[in-house]
């Protein structure tokens, strides 16, 4: 009796709130760090375009390979923080983070800015994917907020600094630019590193159980995950809904170039600024608030709903900007529609992940579906080819549209009935 006694290993006292929630702000400063590496790329392309004279197509796969391995390597690192903890990960992160700019800032060759958004990619990756499964492991109870507001921090993080990198590649350059934001950005992820902790069984509050959320009390392991086609649903949908997020971010400013509205200056909410500058701050804003928002709704409604009437305000959003954003009013609102109601899938997908296949590998099968969005950016320079051989941007944004409206009918018509079957055989 007594050996059975000592095997068990006994749970831990159940933490304040408190506690929980300085992990998750914790994890939200890493991600505000990490966010410029994707977000702020848009800035330095007709610079380094205008310095050495490539395509804009060939410089974009600059950003392709970012997201690829800032994505696909996140099953392995979320393999590592699920057996070691989030510690190690995150300080490797903002080390390779710092590393990734600091080579874009002597890059001479498209292979140079390759390599350095690869390093860079892998950086931003680690950090990613480790503070949202943490974040999902530290809340069952609240797990699209907690996802949200995590990726808000990555959505919405750059926001402060649009202008101050703009003004930076304008006074010093962007080789300059690159390397004091990269190194500042990657040493303060590397302290940050030293606070994060995962909770041990006993210390959470256990998975809700209502009638709009459907939570599994099974763990699936991330092999068992790759077998289940349900799994493969939830991939198609974050491919087609990420792939016109990913290239209206990566183009912002050319498209606004292309259709001349970039440099007017546009007055709204008593500020005026140029329309691209005024758009890319407000996207990044809605962006971040998108996230938390539409994951407390969708822990009230439930996933799929939310879903629904996320994509479709995407597909609505992404159509009403290829016809009214010639406008420079237009296009400052339309973009930011289009940002609020694309960066949902950031906690959506993840905290739908884990209610399907369970906590205990959230970090590692949240980091499998999350290689949907490397797998979207491979999308993005084929938008550029299709721009660029047509002449403009018609095709990419009707397509765009099109994949928004699909995936809004899959997830009420398809995702949801499924989902509830999986969840009751899984509990049976």
């Amino acid at each position: 009796m007594t050996d059975m006694v000592q095997t068990a290993a006994p749970a831990a006292a159940r933490v304040s709130d408190t506690f929980r929630w300085t992990q998750l702000v914790i994890g939200i400063a890493a991600m505000v760090m990490i966010a410029n590496y994707q977000y702020g790329w848009t800035f330095f392309v007709p610079d380094i375009q205008k310095k050495f004279s490539w395509d804009r197509a060939s410089i974009q796969w600059a950003f392709t390979l970012f997201v690829l391995f800032e994505t696909w390597l996140v099953p392995i690192e979320g393999w590592f923080v699920d057996k070691y903890g989030p510690r190690l990960v995150v300080l490797v992160g903002g080390i390779l983070c710092a590393i990734g700019w600091a080579i874009n800032a002597q890059a001479a060759s498209l292979n140079g800015f390759y390599l350095g958004m690869i390093v860079s990619g892998i950086g931003a990756g680690a950090v990613y994917g480790t503070c949202v499964g943490n974040a999902l492991k530290w809340f069952p109870d609240k797990r699209g907020l907690a996802a949200g507001l995590t990726a808000a921090g990555f959505g919405a993080g750059s926001a402060f600094t649009v202008a101050p990198i703009q003004a930076m590649i304008r006074d010093s350059g962007f080789q300059n630019t690159f390397l004091y934001f990269g190194l500042g950005q990657g040493i303060i992820i590397v302290i940050l590193a030293f606070f994060l902790l995962a909770p041990k069984p006993g210390q959470v509050p256990p998975p809700v159980q209502n009638a709009a959320l459907m939570q599994s009390r099974r763990n699936f392991a991330p092999t068992e995950v790759l077998r289940q086609p349900i799994f493969w649903l939830m991939y198609f949908m974050f491919v087609i809904v990420g792939a016109g997020g990913l290239m209206v971010t990566a183009n912002l400013k050319p498209i606004g170039v292309d259709w001349k509205v970039d440099a007017i200056p546009v007055t709204l909410l008593g500020m005026t600024m140029t329309a691209v500058t005024f758009a890319a701050t407000i996207d990044r804003v809605l962006n971040g608030l998108t996230r938390p928002f539409f994951g407390w709704v969708s822990d009230n409604i439930g996933r799929e709903n939310t879903m629904f009437i996320a994509f479709g305000l995407e597909g609505i959003g992404i159509w009403a900007l290829y016809m009214l954003g010639h406008d420079p009013i237009w296009f400052v609102i339309l973009s930011g529609l289009v940002f609020f109601a694309w960066g949902e899938i950031y906690s959506l997908f993840p905290s739908t992940c884990t209610d399907t296949f369970g906590a205990k590998f959230a970090t590692t099968n949240a980091g499998l579906l999350y290689t949907a969005k490397g797998t979207a950016a491979l999308l993005v320079p084929i938008a550029n080819y299709v721009q660029q051989s047509s002449g403009s941007w018609d095709k990419v944004f009707i397509i765009a549209a099109g994949a928004n409206i699909l995936a809004s009918l899959l997830a009420i018509a398809v995702l949801k009935p499924w989902r509830r079957q999986v969840v009751a055989k899984a509990a049976a």
